[in-house]
């Protein structure tokens, strides 16, 4: 099957375009699984990669999660292609960097993935566009308990989960969750938010995932530890710690524009008219306008439905999406002049962000919260 399927399905990406979420993007659950009575990837030896990848294939293709499903040899795909799927969050760019036998399997929807022979033998992987990690747990569960049913784990009682890495130890899991926090990235409290995060074992990364930039303010919050606690004590801490950070960034919101009302319209009507009239738009520049659409619509000062098409750009402004999609490589000029022809044909059926619907109804704090309280809370 080719690359051209996952571009075709684009639409049909249940969930992560539509309803979306104020703050929230989507969030996930990561399992890492190795097969007993073999070498690592990043150890083992050709012969035994290839054994490996091919059990592992075929597990995937017996089980019911992935019965329409579509798998990609990364040694069949290109540069191009390889990126495509780093852009879609399917794979990692540990996996594009591999060294044969390796691969990946994604099920009807995108909304499951597993990677073959990447840092791990397996890694499995489930997202939801919500914060139901009860169902995201019971989702991901269930695809490891038919993968088990049909290859032999290396588990021991002690270390729970082996994995290439010791971080990865024990449940193996990683839960996380796409956040967009620009109030506190302009209000500069980003860095006390990540700190306080990482004394309780959170961690913030970027757009795609480690040593990645925080482009367009948006983050991967998810936990570090895997050992010595169980799937569902992890689960609990990093929805109560990503609900906590949803609540501040709401809070920082309220203070910028009940503080200074017209730098934030400004900041918005001036992203709205690049957007609209650029000719040029780099995709980092793009990646911040977008952000301020997004917050925009998340106040009301655009339609909520918005929303939909600033989630649906930021994928489609990607590099790779954007010359997939015309069917040609284009250098970074032209891929600016493209990006910015595709702001302008959405923007043009968006109306100017109106600062007199500004509401903060969808904040889930009380309907009576100020600027007053919010300070009050803070100190």
């Amino acid at each position: 099957m080719s690359i051209e399927w996952l571009v075709m399905q684009q639409g049909e990406r249940k969930g992560l375009e539509s309803p979306s979420h104020p703050v929230l993007l989507m969030s996930r659950i990561r399992l890492a699984r190795n097969l007993a009575g073999y070498s690592f990837p990043g150890w083992a030896k050709a012969p035994q990669r290839q054994s490996v990848y091919e059990a592992c294939k075929d597990a995937l293709a017996a089980i019911p999660q992935m019965s329409s499903s579509a798998h990609f040899e990364v040694g069949g795909l290109n540069d191009l292609e390889k990126q495509l799927l780093v852009e879609k969050h399917l794979i990692s760019k540990e996996l594009c960097e591999s060294r044969g036998s390796s691969g990946v399997t994604i099920a009807q929807g995108q909304l499951m993935a597993v990677m073959i022979n990447e840092e791990d033998h397996l890694r499995i992987q489930v997202m939801r566009p919500d914060l139901d990690f009860d169902a995201l747990w019971a989702d991901s569960s269930a695809l490891d308990d038919e993968l088990e049913k049909r290859l032999d784990y290396a588990f021991g009682p002690e270390l729970g989960y082996l994995t290439a890495c010791p971080t990865n130890l024990g449940t193996a899991l990683r839960a996380s969750a796409m956040l967009h926090l620009p109030a506190l990235v302009l209000d500069k409290q980003m860095e006390k938010v990540v700190r306080a995060m990482n004394q309780i074992g959170i961690v913030a990364r970027g757009l795609f995932g480690e040593a990645s930039d925080a482009s367009g303010s948006i983050f991967q919050i998810s936990n570090q530890q895997t050992l010595g606690e169980s799937e569902t004590v992890i689960i609990r801490r990093i929805e109560d710690v990503i609900r906590v950070v949803i609540s501040h960034e709401w809070k920082a919101r309220i203070r910028l524009f009940q503080g200074n009302a017209v730098k934030m319209f400004d900041r918005i009507g001036r992203a709205y008219g690049v957007l609209r009239g650029g000719h040029l738009i780099s995709s980092s520049e793009a990646m911040n306008l977008l952000s301020m659409m997004r917050l925009a619509s998340d106040v009301h000062m655009l339609p909520v439905q918005v929303r939909d098409s600033v989630d649906r750009l930021i994928m489609e402004m990607q590099p790779a999406h954007m010359q997939i999609g015309s069917g040609k490589t284009l250098a970074p000029g032209e891929r600016d002049e493209m990006r910015a022809d595709l702001m302008r044909r959405t923007f043009e059926e968006i109306p100017h962000p109106d600062p007199s619907k500004l509401s903060f109804e969808d904040s889930g704090l009380d309907s009576g919260s100020s600027v007053d309280d919010v300070k009050a809370d803070e100190e």
